[in-house]
């Protein structure tokens, strides 16, 4: 159990917690934001939300996917859309690949500074992901990391549905930390532990970070919540509690998993922002600007969007 104190954060005896002043936040809403959408977002809509995002603070980004067009044509433009991105010495462009195909696209571009990289925990849904079972997705993601960095670029792996599968329900902690540490032989830039379906709570996500952060030291912990019952704003706060140095969040709070039925949302950009920010940990993100992008987004989706902090009065209240 943790609580705030006036230097950060400390847990239920009163030990000075670490990790807690500042937290890396990873925009995904370009890719992982839009890939389950039924309609697809013109391009130049694309790049205009990488360009918001930029402004309002966002230092690494997940662009894109490069996958199979047919499987996810929201993301068809991949290449497109890189050729768009600003030229940035100080951003970290991210683009998803699953194969080596996926990385040779990705890499051919020349603007993608990061081969993100997947391996699941589940057998059922590494097939109807990937095509490849849960150990043959973690051969092929360490793989991947390799290409990265004999091409100059940086390489990093998320453990999917680490927390619960649609199919195979209940994942062990002890697979997700073994896991865990075999992507960290490969030496990635960090290990991602990603919520697919938002099952998790915070209770079960303070455990694993903990194992997980603890196995794979000094290699950072990167989180990524999906917001499909509710809980994924506690999730991010028990994963930064146990030292969780990156969270990935979506403008807006869109997203989803074309493979995994029901699920829903990313945890949004503006509202962990807000509870973050609030809480005294840094996130290097200019809220008014996030929120002022989330209005344009909406514009864009032509509907109301899940987040609450774009909704909600702004707090404190302007002076008068």
């Amino acid at each position: 159990m943790y609580f705030s104190t006036a230097n950060g954060m400390a847990n239920a005896e009163g030990q000075a917690m670490t990790g807690f002043r500042k937290v890396e936040m990873v925009e995904v809403g370009p890719r992982d934001g839009l890939q389950n959408e039924a309609a697809v977002v013109a391009t130049a809509d694309k790049a205009e939300l990488v360009r918001r995002a930029l402004a309002y603070g966002v230092r690494r980004i997940e662009v894109t996917s490069f996958v199979n067009p047919k499987k996810v044509p929201q993301l068809a433009d991949a290449e497109e859309l890189v050729a768009l991105l600003p030229d940035r010495d100080d951003v970290t462009y991210i683009g998803l690949v699953l194969n080596r195909r996926g990385a040779e696209r990705a890499l051919a571009t020349g603007r993608i500074d990061e081969l993100g990289a997947v391996c699941v925990t589940s057998d059922t849904f590494g097939i109807r992901n990937q095509g490849q079972s849960s150990a043959e997705s973690l051969a092929a993601a360490t793989e991947i990391v390799a290409r990265a960095k004999a091409a100059g670029r940086g390489g990093q792996i998320t453990i999917a549905t680490a927390f619960g599968c649609p199919f195979e329900g209940e994942i062990a902690a002890a697979r997700v930390v073994e896991m865990a540490k075999r992507a960290a032989d490969a030496a990635p830039r960090e290990v991602a532990l990603a919520d697919t379906i938002g099952v998790g709570v915070p209770a079960q996500v303070a455990e694993l970070v903990g194992r997980v952060r603890e196995a794979i030291a000094p290699l950072p912990v990167r989180v990524h919540f999906h917001n499909t019952r509710g809980s994924g704003l506690a999730n991010v706060w028990a994963a930064v509690g146990e030292g969780a140095a990156s969270v990935d969040a979506a403008l807006g709070g869109l997203g989803g998993c074309p493979f995994a039925p029901g699920a829903a949302g990313n945890v949004a950009t503006e509202d962990v922002a807000y509870m973050l920010e609030r809480s005294g940990v840094a996130t290097g993100l200019a809220l008014p600007g996030a929120v002022e992008a989330a209005g344009w987004f909406t514009g864009v989706m032509g509907r109301p969007l899940p987040a609450m902090v774009s909704k909600a009065p702004v707090f404190p209240p302007p002076a008068a």
